[in-house]
């Protein structure tokens, strides 16, 4: 680890009005992709079939896979995995209880993928924290993520706070560093995207990394880095003096 580094330390979802659709209807919506699967596996099923799976069925006039592609077409897979519970229970076609079944779902998914790393991802730099925000990239929206990482620089969770336009009365420190305390971390690295492709920092991103810093020095988390992430490059406030 290169100790000069100064990180290191001692809303809803419409279906289009009048559209045409060739899925079928009924029971069938959700038997031919579970056929498909059974024959060719669940890599063969597109993201909005999967999804259908999981739901089971729609709602009056519309079958599950209209249901599901109106879904994801409004907040692709990475998007609808950071949504919690109440935002999901608001998307047309799902309510409470199949909201509940995809929060649970997603919260498998994560627990497998975090336990299955063995190793955790040991961090010393900015360009070794980039490849962990892979999903946030290339979203449509801004996504503020959060790594936390333990007093060996491993991260050993990470979490997507919130999702749109960023400012400090959007994202609260209570939401930061409530994951923070459950995961017993020792620093935080925060990190979301431009989709505009600029990593500039706005005035927003610097408010909110400076109230964020001051939260986390009550604390005792220190709050390492802000990374912006780009279309093809990254800005790190720390290296840029910023914080």
């Amino acid at each position: 680890m290169d100790t000069a580094h100064p990180w290191n330390r001692a809303s809803g979802t419409r279906l289009a009005e009048g559209r045409s659709t060739s899925f079928p209807q009924g029971l069938g919506a959700v038997e031919l992709p579970r056929e498909r699967l059974a024959r060719q596996g669940p890599a063969a099923l597109k993201d909005y079939e999967l999804l259908a799976l999981l739901l089971g069925t729609g709602y009056r006039g519309h079958n599950v896979l209209e249901v599901s592609k109106a879904i994801l077409e409004a907040h692709p897979a990475a998007e609808l995995m950071g949504l919690d519970l109440e935002h999901l229970a608001r998307l047309k076609g799902l309510g409470k209880a199949k909201a509940a079944m995809l929060v649970a779902a997603i919260e498998l998914v994560k627990r497998g993928l975090e336990r299955g790393l063995g190793v955790l991802p040991l961090i010393s730099c900015p360009a070794e924290v980039v490849p962990l925000l892979a999903e946030i990239k290339d979203q449509r929206k801004e996504h503020f993520l959060c790594l936390y990482l333990n007093a060996r620089n491993q991260v050993v969770h990470k979490e997507v706070i919130s999702i749109g336009s960023l400012s400090a009365s959007i994202v609260h420190p209570r939401e930061v560093f409530r994951v923070a305390l459950h995961h017993a971390v020792a620093s935080i690295i925060l990190a979301h995207n431009h989709p505009s492709g600029d990593v500039s920092p706005t005035k927003d991103d610097l408010e909110l990394t400076r109230r964020l810093v001051k939260a986390g020095q009550l604390m005792g988390i220190e709050v390492l880095d802000h990374l912006i992430i780009g279309a093809d490059e990254f800005l790190s406030l720390k290296e840029k003096g910023l914080m």
